[in-house]
């Protein structure tokens, strides 16, 4: 027989009011409004939490006033009576801690989510993150890790209003039993509460310090793990593993030295906090040995006292730890939320041709290009890494021309609204990656859900990238999975895939950067005889050196370092 289950999170993310974040915003106001952003949630399980705490304070009053009025008096009823009364405590003890916890971590979960969602948006946002670059593997931990720790912030909302709840609830018993006792309790526990206040700043400030540390070498680390199979291909394995291991090292370095900081200040609160209740109950025995508690009472106080040591010692944890470690991971997190765009957006259309036009453009190692792509050609573009990164950027409106301008139908690029740019031109960088799913998921995700000729689409890209062959040669053809990233498929099967997927969708210009060079020459072949028929009556432009494209393109743009010249026919190269 299966139980019901209550209070069972949905299987979509539940939604979250939006967290207001503006150029004005602290990393302290950060944390607030994410603190409070899912007050739907935070507060019925804060009131669950408090009830859990009173209760757990409560069971040794309970059990004082059995020893007094029953155990004491010799009274069978009573002490059936206050033993009902004790498990009551313990069933809504037991229920309000199981869904105070469950209800809060809910919460926590569906705000971490929206921060998630809402940091890679802005990561991969066409305007670009503006400011310092970082490299992916920082940007990632910043999506994943700092956003979890920030998220994690929600507890202060939820565990400590509990903890203060079981403090004053214990305050109140002790001062109705022992007023100096209770005085001891509601005057010591402002006190540690000031003290959490003063020592969270070096905390914080050794938190910022050590995250920033641990996640640039996390990222370092990761971007290094991601292109192992380019490192191995050179050569450089030696020197990768080296750099591999500094990088490891200055993570947990970095981790250990946080670690150390905080387990140090949550030590001093639990001591000071600890000196605080032994003090109390130290009080309490005398009181007792000169008669001025009962047996019950004593119980009562000496119970009391262990109880709420708990919730004196997590205010530390709770508060002060989980405060720091949530401003910290707020400041970074407004790092990309907060940063300027690489470049502006504008809000026009194209004039509806296919043209690139390059008016004196000059950007990097690229110098006063001028040059016309027209409408509908297959044009090969020769220049050497430099040159063709700088243009590659420039087309990918990741950088502004330093001089000049691009114009895509006539309209300059820089210009263009954001989806018009996408519809117009799209690039396709040489290490492009797959999503988790199946081949043909990965080629069809381009394609809008209502085109009419999605699957003539797929078949032609198909062709055309020689996928064929790799849907020949794996178990389920194009139903294959190719794991995370592609990470099923050989280099080569990637690289197809990630051509047929730009092929499939719907674009005017289309700008291939090296889509061969991990694929064999008579495959290469293959692909540069199929692309131009494929894309016949739309513009493409191919940065290769590849004899095969050269042979079938319609003109060819050579750009020799430092320079620039304008488009020649092909017929006309020597």
């Amino acid at each position: 027989m299966r139980l019901p289950v209550l209070f069972d999170p949905p299987a979509q993310a539940m939604p979250t009011p939006e967290i207001r974040v503006d150029a004005q915003t602290t990393p302290r106001q950060f944390t607030v409004r994410t603190i409070f952003a899912a007050r739907k949630w935070t507060v019925p399980a804060a009131v669950l939490v408090s009830v859990h705490q009173i209760c757990e304070t409560l069971v040794p009053v309970v059990m004082g006033q059995a020893i007094d009025r029953a155990v004491a008096t010799r009274d069978a009823g009573a002490l059936v009576a206050w033993l009902l009364v004790l498990a009551a405590v313990f069933v809504v003890l037991s229920f309000s801690a199981r869904f105070g916890g469950r209800i809060g971590q809910a919460g926590m979960l569906a705000v971490q989510h929206r921060l998630r969602t809402r940091v890679t948006d802005r990561i991969l946002d066409v305007r670009g993150v503006g400011g310092p670059p970082q490299a992916p593997g920082v940007t990632l931990n910043i999506a994943t890790s700092d956003v979890e720790q920030l998220a994690r912030g929600i507890a202060v909302a939820v565990y400590p209003v509990g903890h203060l709840a079981a403090v004053l609830f214990g305050g109140v018993v002790l001062l109705s039993t022992s007023w100096m006792l209770g005085v001891a309790i509601l005057t010591g526990a402002p006190l540690i509460l000031w003290l959490l206040d003063k020592g969270s700043g070096p905390l914080r400030r050794r938190s910022l310090e050590e995250q920033k540390v641990a996640g640039t070498a996390a990222g370092t680390a990761t971007d290094l793990v991601s292109g192992i199979r380019v490192v191995k291909g050179i050569g450089a394995d030696g020197e990768a593993s080296r750099r591999y291991l500094s990088a490891s090292r200055r993570a947990l370095d970095g981790v250990l030295r946080s670690a150390r900081a905080e387990g140090a200040y949550v030590a001093t609160m639990e001591l000071v906090s600890g000196m605080l209740v032994a003090g109390v109950a130290i009080a309490a025995g005398a009181m007792a040995v000169t008669g001025s508690l009962t047996v019950g009472q004593l119980i009562t106080v000496v119970g009391v006292t262990q109880v709420i040591m708990g919730p004196l010692a997590a205010l530390g944890t709770s508060m002060g730890a989980a405060w720091a470690s949530a401003v910290a991971s707020a400041e970074r997190v407004l790092g990309i939320l907060q940063a300027p765009a690489a470049v502006v957006v504008g809000d026009r259309d194209t004039d509806g041709r296919a043209t690139v036009e390059f008016d004196g453009l000059t950007a990097g190692h690229v110098r006063a290009l001028t040059a016309t792509v027209p409408e509908g050609a297959f044009v090969v573009v020769r220049a050497d890494a430099d040159a063709t990164a700088d243009l590659v950027a420039v087309l990918s409106r990741v950088h502004l021309p330093e001089q000049g301008r691009v114009l895509v139908g006539g309209v300059d690029l820089a210009e263009l609204g954001a989806g018009a740019a996408r519809r117009s031109l799209r690039v396709v960088p040489h290490a492009s990656h797959l999503f988790e799913g199946t081949i043909l998921e990965n080629i069809a995700a381009g394609i809008p859900p209502d085109a009419a000729d999605a699957d003539a689409r797929v078949t032609r890209a198909v062709f055309a990238a020689a996928c064929d062959d790799v849907a020949r040669v794996l178990p389920a053809g194009l139903d294959t999975p190719v794991g995370e990233a592609g990470r099923l498929l050989s280099g080569g099967q990637r690289q197809r895939v990630a051509l047929a997927r730009a092929l499939a969708s719907p674009v005017d210009v289309l700008v291939l950067v090296d889509p061969t060079t991990a694929v064999d020459s008579v495959t290469e072949a293959t692909i540069a005889k199929r692309l131009p028929e494929a894309r016949r009556g739309h513009t493409t432009i191919v940065f290769t050196r590849s004899p095969a494209f050269t042979a079938v393109a319609d003109e060819i743009l050579s750009l020799p370092a430092g320079s620039a010249m304008p488009s020649v026919p092909k017929q006309e190269q020597p």
